[in-house]
């Protein structure tokens, strides 16, 4: 217990960024809240919504975006419990999360599960994965378990499962090591897409989101929390603004030219047969540099201070932000709710609308009264609650 009475004295590179919970970076919490938001309206089939997403505008999505805010909220959190109580607090609050996320999962499951059978469609339970529960629940329970069966899109708390449990150790690296580590992560991604390793899954072997290939990304956001500061100027120069901006442009027009057939003249059909389709189970390079070039741009033009984080709109965002379990669950439940009314009701552009409104609505809403509860009980989120004077900074303001 010696280590959380008296800290070991910091090494120069464990000067990791602090926040507490009335000083912190809103841009986090608005990308996450926004990421939400876009995940919902995409896994609403045929959603009109869809098209106020990435998805549609280039090679990667909002998959990708939270999965590197993750890393990002992870260092800074851990970073400042092994600060504040040492390695003990790390390992004990990273399991505990890790717990939260593998028991929302199950909860999520079995929802989702009831809520297919009680819309009694064959088809649903097809397009859900939720049939071989339906059909042999012990079985598929106990590969649930052992996060090898998931529902369709319940499939990323899996991996936040199994990146939380294992966070201490890749903070201990990236303290002393960064770029080491990064570098191990980067050798780890090339591996997979060049042999495609994975790891095992039920009933068909088969991650949609592959943990071996999409842990980069939250490697890489824990790696820029610590070593971002130095490498920031070149990020933010020129050249790279440059090749970002290029590349964005070009897979808008292909991603574009996939969807409208008047657009595809514009992109020879060898080059787009090439790039089709894009590989996300594995985190496709073409996927990568496209979040690396968004990544630029968001880096290069929205400061800290950006005026447009006091709009509703953003604010609305950063609730659901704070609260992303919970809303990222909720979401779920609302797009296979939303699938339903879309099959059993009308799957007019009005109906479209209305539930991707709606569902942001009852989103942001929940997260409001998630924030109420909380504030009435004294309790912040679990990555923000302060446990000792500390002061926020991050390494690109």
């Amino acid at each position: 217990m010696h280590d959380r009475i008296t800290p070991p004295k910091p090494l120069v590179r464990e000067q990791l960024p602090q926040l507490n919970g009335s000083d912190r970076d809103l841009r986090i919490d608005a990308c996450r809240g926004i990421a939400l938001w876009w995940i919902f309206l995409d896994h609403i089939p045929n959603n009109i919504g869809s098209w106020l997403t990435l998805r549609n505008y280039g090679f990667s999505d909002a998959a990708e975006v939270f999965m590197f805010i993750s890393g990002v909220t992870c260092a800074l959190a851990y970073g400042r419990a092994r600060r504040c109580e040492g390695w003990s607090s790390v390992i004990r609050r990273s399991l505990w999360r890790g717990w939260d996320i593998y028991a929302a999962f199950l909860v999520l499951t079995l929802a989702c599960t009831i809520m297919v059978y009680l819309a009694g469609g064959d088809y649903l339970a097809d397009e859900s994965n939720t049939r071989i529960l339906l059909e042999d629940p012990g079985a598929a329970l106990a590969r649930a378990a052992v996060l090898q069966y998931r529902p369709v899109n319940t499939d990323i708390l899996p991996i936040f499962v199994i990146y939380h449990v294992l966070f201490a150790p890749l903070l201990w690296l990236l303290l002393r090591v960064p770029n080491v580590t990064l570098g191990a992560s980067l050798l780890l991604y090339a591996l997979v897409n060049v042999f495609g390793w994975t790891v095992p899954a039920w009933p068909n072997n088969v991650w949609f989101f592959n943990p071996l290939a999409w842990q980069l990304l939250t490697v890489l956001g824990a790696w820029w929390v610590i070593e971002g500061k130095r490498f920031r100027p070149w990020v933010t120069s020129r050249t790279a603004l440059l090749l970002a901006v290029l590349y964005l442009v070009f897979s808008l027009v292909v991603t574009l030219s996939w969807r409208i057939k008047l657009l595809e003249p514009l992109v020879p059909q060898a080059l787009a047969h090439l790039l089709f389709p894009l590989d996300k189970s594995n985190l496709g390079p073409l996927r990568l540099l496209h979040f690396f070039a968004l990544a630029i741009l968001a880096i290069c033009f929205l400061p800290p201070n950006w005026r447009g984080l006091m709009t509703p709109v953003m604010r609305g965002a950063m609730r659901c932000g704070e609260n992303s379990l919970p809303i990222y669950c909720l979401g779920v439940l609302l797009a296979l709710a939303s699938q339903v009314a879309l099959l059993d009701i009308s799957d007019g552009l009005a109906m479209q609308t209305a539930l991707s409104l709606g569902g942001i609505l009852l989103m942001i809403l929940a997260a409001m009264l998630l924030n109420s509860i909380r504030a009435k009980t004294g309790r912040q989120p679990s990555w923000t609650r302060p446990t000792g004077p500390v002061t926020a900074t991050l390494p690109n303001r």
